[in-house]
This record gives structure tokens, sequence and C-alpha cells, in this order.
């Protein structure tokens, strides 16, 4: 969908959830500002049984000028458009929710629109744009008015807004994971001294009591050196705050941190030993129930209630406790952990097989940034950092993977290739300077070249998750889940590398 498309009507109402939080005043702030801003006649409300009362939040409705209204009735809501009683507004947008779910008020309207990022909940109106894969519905609507050529930036108080929106849904960033989110947070221009205001009104007095009562009922796990916290419900900005200083307790590696809510679950994650990543430990833990993610150190998610129910679990605290334990445990107990460089692999029960002749890309990184600069490039599967050595080669993969790799290790490999280089993958990578923050695209700087052809390997199907640090990179894992293939090259049986099993069909086949 494009805002555009909402233009055709007139007598518009924006409405988020109940009980509104910072990411649902800036959504309905930047659409009611875009519509606004063309000459509708239009109204950002939200209902429920509580005004909002946080002081963060009416702070941020103070400072930033959001004209948001809090209706009970359909008539109230008539009477804010200046229509006649029992006459509904021809269209309805609801942001950051769903409509009819069961924390959104249920009004009236002619047409229904939907703008959201968590997960589909029912049949949606041919007016939605809900992509469940982004931090917030900040970044879906800041993305929207991008597509409709709007610079965010040239309005502080609108940029500020949706900074502060994925601020916190993310937990402090946190859980970012998708580059759409990760552009917004380096793109917007914001105001610092109002950001760091609102920070600093962001924990009520009760929300204290809760994570010191949260604290006292903590269970710490010995033989891996992980915690596990349950808090009453609260502000997702909490959970981190308690995870933050559960990770500096003594013997504490990681943490998990959870608060039960009406219609799921919100949890933060924690680890400070390489062994473990907490993006990759929160994707664990919500596989199957919702979505994890974030980075290494910090990392966050939530875990919907109809997808544990779906698992015949009762949604109650004993068996939710019981839930987390078992993930935890589970993570923690099947695991192999690689070191490669003192590790040698066992060539018996290992099939051979020949590498596929490929289409790929290359980018020389002298040519885009001096030798000696630290290089950012983002890319779907996240930021891709590296030195720009002399030698430095980009490679671009059949999926739009990017890695970067020797130019003695791209002759040995790679083959140039004349024909115009096409671009497989949906999100442009773009590279980042590290000194002044300026982005550019990757793919204008891209030559065609195919793969040898002619490596051989010996592999095998991975049955256990394996963690494997490789000699290059000692001090970050590539992750390894069972189906997924573990091998070595024919010539040098010294580079252990995994492969996801899709990826790996398509380059290699038996020889």
């Amino acid at each position: 969908m494009r805002l555009s498309q909402l233009l055709e009507f007139d007598n518009i109402i924006v409405q988020c959830h109940n009980n509104p939080d910072a990411d649902a005043l800036a959504s309905g702030f930047a659409v009611l500002k875009y519509l606004r801003d063309n000459g509708k006649n239009v109204r950002f409300v939200y209902g429920g049984n509580f005004e909002i009362a946080k002081s963060n939040l009416k702070l941020m409705i103070a400072d930033l000028g959001i004209d948001v209204d809090y209706v009970k009735t359909q008539d109230e809501l008539a009477k804010l458009l200046g229509l006649k009683e029992g006459e509904f507004p021809d269209l309805l947008i609801t942001v950051d929710g769903q409509y009819l779910e069961g924390n959104i008020q249920k009004f009236a309207a002619k047409n229904i629109a939907i703008i959201d990022h968590h997960q589909v909940e029912g049949l949606l109106p041919k007016l939605s744009e809900v992509r469940s894969y982004q931090a917030s519905c900040a970044t879906v609507v800041w993305d929207l008015l991008k597509l409709e050529g709007i610079d965010v930036n040239a309005d502080i108080k609108l940029s500020t807004a949706l900074y502060y929106g994925l601020l916190t849904d993310s937990n402090n960033f946190s859980e970012l994971h998708h580059p759409i989110d990760m552009d917004m947070r380096d793109e917007l221009k914001f105001s610092p001294a109002i950001i760091t205001k609102f920070k600093n009104s962001n924990i009520s007095q009760e929300e204290l009591r809760i994570a010191g009562i949260a604290l006292l009922g903590s269970e710490y796990y010995r033989d891996n050196h992980y915690a596990i916290v349950k808090t009453d419900p609260c502000d997702p900005n909490v959970l981190g705050i308690i995870s933050d200083m559960l990770l500096e307790v003594e013997d504490v590696e990681c943490c998990l941190v959870y608060s039960i809510h009406e219609g799921g679950i919100k949890i933060s994650v924690r680890s400070c030993v390489k062994e473990v990543k907490a993006d990759e430990l929160a994707q664990f833990i919500c596989e199957g129930v919702g979505n994890g993610g974030g980075h290494w150190i910090k990392a966050g998610g939530s875990i919907q209630r109809k997808l544990l129910e779906l698992q015949e679990l009762d949604y109650n605290a004993p068996s939710i406790q019981q839930f987390f334990r078992s993930r935890m445990q589970d993570y923690f107990y099947d695991n192999d952990i690689i070191y490669a460089d003192n590790y040698e692999l066992d060539l018996h029960g290992m099939d051979k097989y020949e590498g596929k002749t490929l289409q790929a890309g290359f980018v020389i990184a002298k040519d885009i940034m001096p030798v000696g600069s630290n290089m950012i490039i983002r890319t779907i599967q996240g930021d891709v950092k590296f030195e720009v050595k002399p030698d430095t080669i980009i490679v671009i993969g059949i999926r739009g993977e990017v890695s970067a790799i020797s130019k003695e290790q791209f002759d040995k490999y790679f083959t140039k290739d004349e024909a115009e280089y096409i671009y497989p993958g949906d999100y442009i990578p773009t590279i980042r300077n590290d000194v002044d923050g300026r982005t550019m695209e990757l793919i204008p700087f891209a030559h065609s070249c195919i793969t040898a052809g002619n490596s051989m390997l010996f592999a095998k199907e991975l049955n256990n998750r394996t963690k494997l640090f490789t000699k290059h990179n000692p001090e970050t894992y590539r992750l390894g889940k069972p189906g997924d293939y573990m091998g070595v090259l024919a010539e040098d049986t010294s580079e252990i590398f995994i492969i996801e099993r899709e990826l790996f069909n398509k380059m290699f086949t038996p020889a």
C-alpha cells in the first residue's frame, strides 16, 4: 500500500492501540501530518479505559506537538471530524495495531486501512501495509513517507518522534535486525536534547518497584552461567534495564528477562561471552512462537499468546516459566562448539562434492574507499564490517549476501566475466562511511564474475546446532543448524566452513 492511496478519502480517523506507547504515538503523528499536509479532514485518536499517564509520553505529546485525542464513543469520533450524529468517517486507519484486535477499541467507518509491524492476526483489508519483520511501526511509516518523496528530516519534531518510536520499541535499538530499521536510525536528524529528556523520564516509581522485585526472584543456572527473571507487566525498556543489571552480577554470562501481557510475552536477552550471541539466543527462544533479534550483546523479542496456545501450552505463569526453562536448557545442552584453530575434522563418513559454475558479483574495495578505511556494508543479513586493504575484494553471492576476501582467494575461486552484473536480491546493499556517515549504493560499483566451478570439497550434514569459530575470525561464530553442511576444501583441510542447506545445494553437486 502507498500512503497516496489514502488521499481519495476526505474525513479520516487515524487510530492507535489503547494505552499508546511511543511507537504508536509517533506512527499516528506521522500519518496525521501527511494527511493534513494534503488537505484532509483528519484526527488522531486512541480509546480504551485509560488516558495516557506515563510522564515520558506526556512530555512527548507536549514537546513534539502531537495532536491526539482520547475518545470513548462513536459520537465523540464524529464530533471531532465535524460530522453529523450517526455519520461514519470515510476512512479509519489503525497504526501499530490491527482493526478488531482486542487492544484497539472498535469504531465504525466506511473503509478501513491498517499500518502495522506485528504478526497478521486475521484477514487484512485491501488498504494495508503490515511488515512483521520491522522493529517498529514508525519504521514502516518512515519508509512509506520516503516512497512518497517526503523528506522527514525537514521537520525536526516529526523525525524526533519517529526516532523515539523506534528507540523505545526496539529496547534502545538492541532488537534491530532488519536493514530498513537500521537505515531509519542512521538517517533521521533528531533532537538529542529532547530524546535525552524523554529517556530521563522513562521509568515510573511503580516500574522501579517492579524491577526490584523481579531481581529478588531471579533464577541462576550455575552449569551454564545464565539467569532467568520474570517481571510484572512493564514497559519493554524496563526489561532491558533489568537485563543490563543482571549481566553485571558475578558469574552471570547470559540472561533472559520476560514479562507476560494479555496478548503475548516480551523478552530481553543479554550475553557477554563470544560463545553466545544474544540475537541468536533470542531467535532460538522465540522460534515457532514469535520473533526475536538484535545484536550480539543485546537482543529481545516477543512471543504471541495465540502461537503458544497452538502448541497446547497453557497461558499461565507456571507453564510459561517452564517453557522458558526448557528453551534455555535446550539451547545450552544441544550445541557443538568448534574452535577451528585447534580442531582436526575427521574426513571419514564425509562425502565429496564439486562446485557448480554460478554467476556472482565483485567490487574492488579500494575503488570506493581509501586503503586503511573501515568500511561498513549494510545488507539484508546485517552490517558487514572490515578494513579496506590493498587487495580486498567484495564478493556478492548468489542470494545477494556480501563478504570480503583477498585477491588471492578471489583469483582462486572466481573468474571475471564481461556480462552486465544483475543483483539478485531485494534490499540493495549500501556502503556507509564510518567517519562522516555518508551512504552510497554498492551495486553501481559491481562487476560480474563466475565461480570457478572446479573446487572440490568434503562435507557432511549436521545433526546438531553447531557453532564454528574459524581460523580467520576466532572472535565470532558461524551457526549451523541441523540439515546444514560442514566441510573442508579437498586441497586445504584446515579451512573448515559451514553453509546453509539451501545455499549448499545451489553451490555444490556430488562428485
